[in-house]
């Protein structure tokens, strides 16, 4: 794997630069291939896997540590552990579901920590690549809503009911169900996971290949002449585009936690 920090190593030992006749090694699809770093009973694990071992066992630790001696009056890291807790459970979970959704707060608040973490894994050293932008993360994630989707919608509906929960939208004219009903079929049954793992993966694929590409480039350009004004700019792309990947990378989890939210709310409504 060719990263953001061995083509600028690579620059630098070849004294490539603007001026210097070399061409731009832009970085392409091999900054998201990655050889093997350890093998252990014939699998192999690369960087990506590596990083998302890490994001589980920092999420699992944090809250081990916040919550494993609760207090009345709260410690730092407990504090910190229920303003967490608290944020995903009333502003998402309980927001959209409703009480009933009093039961998945754990989940939901596991799997929005999970992918922050996960997403800020681009801007640690030596990490420096989000998991998310490998579309196998996304994807699990996405299956997991989705199983849990389904399975609520036929135990709460029954298989007719949860057929019509899923294909047959309320006061909506019969004449026009002959469109509808595959459209819906479709959507909730083949899109809706689809959709979910793209939106979670796509941002934050690109987000790391242009904050890459403009890391390269802030070497590649700096030069004692007006290469160096290039390389300034760039440098100062590279430091905007890090400051809103870390707002995306919020927001990429607060997004699926809310979509997920929505999916059980459908699956959890009464049918009309």
């Amino acid at each position: 794997m060719v990263s953001a920090d061995h083509l600028t190593q690579q620059l630098a030992s070849d004294g490539c630069h603007l001026f210097s006749g070399c061409g731009f090694p832009a970085p392409g699809l091999n900054e998201f291939q990655f050889d093997p770093i350890f093998t252990v009973a014939g699998v192999g694990f690369n960087k990506p896997m590596l990083l998302s071992m890490v994001a589980a066992l920092l999420v699992i630790g944090f809250f081990w540590v916040a919550f494993a001696k609760p207090k009345v009056l709260p410690g730092k890291m407990q504090l910190v552990g229920e303003i967490g807790y608290d944020f995903v459970k009333r502003a998402v979970v309980l927001d959209t579901i409703g009480k009933k959704g009093e039961k998945y707060a754990p989940m939901m608040v596991t799997m929005f920590f999970m992918v922050w973490v996960m997403n800020i894994m681009s801007v640690i050293p030596f990490a420096q690549f989000p998991v998310t932008a490998v579309i196998a993360y996304p994807a699990g994630l996405a299956l997991v809503v989705w199983v849990t989707y389904m399975t609520l919608t036929f135990k709460k509906h029954g298989f007719v009911g949860g057929l019509k929960n899923l294909c047959w939208p309320s006061d909506i004219p019969g004449w026009v169900m002959f469109i509808l009903v595959p459209i819906e079929f479709f959507s909730n049954i083949f899109v809706r996971p689809f959709t979910l793992a793209v939106r979670a993966f796509a941002n934050m694929f690109a987000g790391h290949l242009l904050i890459v590409m403009f890391s390269v480039a802030s070497w590649y350009l700096l030069s004692p002449t007006i290469g160096a004004l290039y390389a300034t700019t760039s440098f100062a792309v590279t430091l905007g585009l890090t400051a809103f990947e870390l707002l995306v990378q919020f927001l990429q989890a607060y997004i699926l936690v809310t979509l997920a939210s929505s999916y059980i709310a459908g699956a959890l409504e009464e049918a009309h």
